[in-house]
């Protein structure tokens, strides 16, 4: 079967983490139009949990630091499909709990949805070892879980690899580690581009390299949420391994001149030694495994701004 003809997920009974952030929670209301979703997370937030519910997404508390081996119990195990984007993004620059809570809490995930078709694990770009700003990295590339601007985010990533890459062998869950580039759209807070935004209209420096630029992978949420069926496919014991980025490499001050070209707001860039580091992506064989991205990052950056801040555009 072809990725052209493969055809959607209908009638499967789907979990996943971290369903209201800017990655999971698209994905979640898209498939909860055919399936049994449940979304697993803290939902500090009733609103976005009660906007969940009303799109017949079923929601289950669980806390990722909680210790107890029992912090699952109740949950039901006859999941076929796993997206696991929750994490511990460790701001407090506790590397330790970091590890542990990120590790731990994946290894009883995996063990207590064991019989699943697939599971997919939503790691990070971030860990691997800097390069060049223009690098285009492959999975092959060396990985050091180092970032000065969060030390703690990329080792916990690292950390919580290494455990589902052994879950997935002992248990034999047929598994997807999928390192994410920058995610962003309309689907919650608008992603790092909205963060940029969102600087921009405070007045507020936006730190730059001292020399060239930071590139990256944008992900639109469309092409993301079109992306997860293919890479549940592609799981495998060992994990399958990839690159989960768009298709262009994006200058990240290019792409913040591109902002104020549509809004009309100006981005006070600060030439800075520490950086929001990002990272482009090769994508020969994401693009083997999901074909291609369908909305280019141009284009998506003016919806999403359409979508989130309507008010700043036609300036």
């Amino acid at each position: 079967m072809t990725l052209a003809t493969t055809p959607a997920l209908r009638g499967r009974k789907i979990l996943i983490t971290g369903g209201t952030g800017q990655v999971a929670r698209p994905v979640a209301q898209a498939l909860a139009e055919h399936n049994d979703v449940w979304c697993l997370g803290r939902f500090g937030d009733p609103a976005v949990e009660r906007s969940l519910n009303e799109q017949g997404i079923t929601s289950w508390r669980w806390d990722m630091a909680d210790p107890s081996p029992d912090s699952l119990k109740g949950l039901p195990e006859d999941f076929t499909h796993v997206m696991h984007s929750a994490v511990r993004r460790g701001e407090d620059g506790d590397f330790n709990a970091t590890a542990e809570i990120n590790s731990v809490a994946t290894g009883r995930l995996m063990t207590h949805c064991r019989t699943a078709e697939a599971f997919l694990y939503v790691s990070t770009g971030a860990l691997y070892k800097r390069q060049t700003l223009d690098h285009r990295y492959t999975e092959d590339d060396p990985v050091d879980g180092a970032a000065d601007w969060l030390p703690a985010y990329p080792m916990g990533k690292l950390a919580t690899e290494g455990a589902v890459r052994a879950f997935a062998q002992v248990l034999g869950l047929r598994t997807t580690i999928a390192r994410l580039n920058i995610a962003y759209g309309p689907g919650s807070y608008g992603g790092v581009p909205m963060l940029y935004f969102k600087q921009m209209l405070a007045g507020a420096p936006i730190s730059v390299p001292l020399e060239g630029q930071n590139w990256c992978s944008l992900l639109y949420s469309d092409d993301l949420v079109d992306q997860v069926p293919h890479l549940w496919r592609a799981a495998a014991t060992p994990a399958t391994l990839v690159n989960w980025g768009g298709d262009e490499s994006v200058g990240v001050t290019d792409c913040i001149r591109h902002i104020e070209a549509l809004t009309g707001v100006t981005a006070e860039l600060t030439p800075h030694a520490v950086t929001r580091e990002t990272y482009q992506f090769d994508p020969t064989l994401r693009r083997s495994l999901t074909g291609p991205c369908r909305v280019g990052w141009r284009d998506g950056i003016e919806r999403t701004l359409r979508a989130l801040h309507p008010e700043h555009l036609g300036i």
